[in-house]
């Protein structure tokens, strides 16, 4: 097969949770040890560090690669989902994956995918542990796909674990509490292997003490040691009370205070693992985290005259955090070009967004997505009512560019898959 036909194989055979939801969620591992069994285990030939959490885990696992790269290492770097290339889940030093090795890869697996019936995800962890067997980095970061416990990501054994910010996602899985949540989360913890806490939460500090106890995992809270100002783009960090670094970074957004600690324990931590880090390669790798690593699609500046930009944010605490950053934006009017899923809780997103923008709602073209009119009716619920319903993101887009004027702000998100669609 070609790379396109390859692809659409893959997405015609398995199920993909980005795209049909529930159905094409796992509740075991059995596939992931079967799929890396058929390949020789190849996550146990390079070290690892894995990142979990709700938000900010992408940020966070882009950071780490970056700086890692910047001072000279191989780096492998597992993430999702994709945005515009199914490549970009698959990168060495920054590089995806090459499209002969998905090929070669698929028809070497084939015959076992006919058998067990992976997931998309499962079949794409598995591609990335083989693909990095194969290019021996120095490190690879792995992203957790969804929760922990039961992500297929969870049969390394890392370095360290990282778990980023809790929030209320996918808890139609996780669980309806934080606590609920945080336990799936505290799942990718490994006996004796330290563990990063990103920030302090109080309501779910407990879970992931007594987890990193009966793991004798030592516990790190990020943000015990590090802080982090920002102003216009500019980032001050601090270790304890003395400044650490000052630098800029392409993730120019003020809710990267809160990844970056997070980072500098990570960072810590390798150092203390025998990784050659100085402050120049740190701060290089904050400041050039996007083009070092293909990362995109936060905070991410579209055009000027209007100002487009777009954010991949789309539980709770991701809209809040973008609506803070919204508000230290200088316009003249607010446009929102916004699309969602269907199995989001819209009221608890809906409820955040600012009457007094005008909305163009839209909807992904995914099987997931909410239909834009019956985002519109909900949305008007909430007071949203200066509102057009165009279903298509990048038409939304269009009219929204029309109607705006040059020292306007047009926003555009609710979904990954939104934020992919205009990318």
């Amino acid at each position: 097969m070609t790379y396109s036909e390859t692809l659409d194989f893959l997405y015609a055979q398995l199920p993909m949770f980005q795209r049909i939801g529930a159905s094409a969620f796992k509740k075991d591992l059995s596939n992931t040890h079967a799929l890396c069994a058929f390949l020789d285990n190849p996550h146990q030939k390079f070290r690892t560090i894995h990142v979990g959490g709700t938000n900010g885990k992408g940020s966070v696992s882009h950071y780490i690669a970056a700086i890692l790269q910047a001072a000279g290492y191989n780096v492998g770097l597992y993430t999702s989902p994709h945005l515009q290339s199914f490549r970009e889940r698959i990168r060495y030093n920054g590089e995806m994956i090459e499209e002969q090795y998905v090929i070669d890869f698929v028809a070497k697996i084939r015959p076992l995918m006919t058998q067990i019936k992976p997931s998309f995800f499962e079949m794409t962890v598995a591609m990335a542990f083989d693909y990095f067997a194969q290019k021996q980095p120095d490190i690879a970061i792995i992203e957790v796909g969804m929760g922990g416990r039961l992500d297929s990501t969870n049969v390394i054994d890392p370095l360290f674990s990282v778990i980023t910010h809790i929030s209320y996602d996918h808890m139609q899985f996780l669980g309806t509490t934080l606590p609920e949540i945080a336990g799936e989360k505290a799942g990718i913890i490994k006996k004796n292997r330290p563990v990063i806490i990103g920030n302090h939460q109080a309501e779910v500090e407990a879970v992931f003490e007594r987890k990193a106890e009966e793991m004798q995992s030592a516990l790190y809270f990020a943000d015990k040691h590090f802080s982090v100002e920002e102003t216009q783009g500019k980032f001050r960090i601090f270790e304890q009370k003395s400044l650490l670094l000052e630098t800029e970074s392409e993730l120019r957004a003020s809710y990267q205070t809160q990844n970056l600690p997070t980072v500098c324990q990570s960072v810590s931590l390798l150092r203390e693992a025998g990784f050659q880090i100085s402050k120049a390669d740190f701060a290089q790798g904050i400041a050039q985290v996007c083009t070092l690593t293909g990362l995109r699609g936060r905070w991410e500046l579209l055009s000027e005259s209007p100002r487009v930009i777009t954010d991949v944010g789309h539980n709770e605490d991701g809209v809040k955090a973008v609506l803070k950053q919204i508000s230290q934006e200088k316009y003249r009017h607010l446009h929102i070009v916004w699309g969602s899923v269907s199995d989001k809780d819209q009221a608890k997103i809906l409820c955040l967004l600012p009457p007094e923008a005008h909305y163009y709602f839209c909807a992904p073209d995914v099987p997931r997505a909410l239909d834009a009119q019956t985002l519109a009716v909900q949305a008007a619920k909430f007071g949203l009512k200066n509102a057009v319903v165009i279903p298509s993101v990048k038409k939304a887009l269009e009219a929204a560019r029309k109607k705006a004027q040059a020292e306007d702000l047009i926003f555009v998100g609710g979904s990954t898959f939104v934020v992919a669609e205009v990318l």
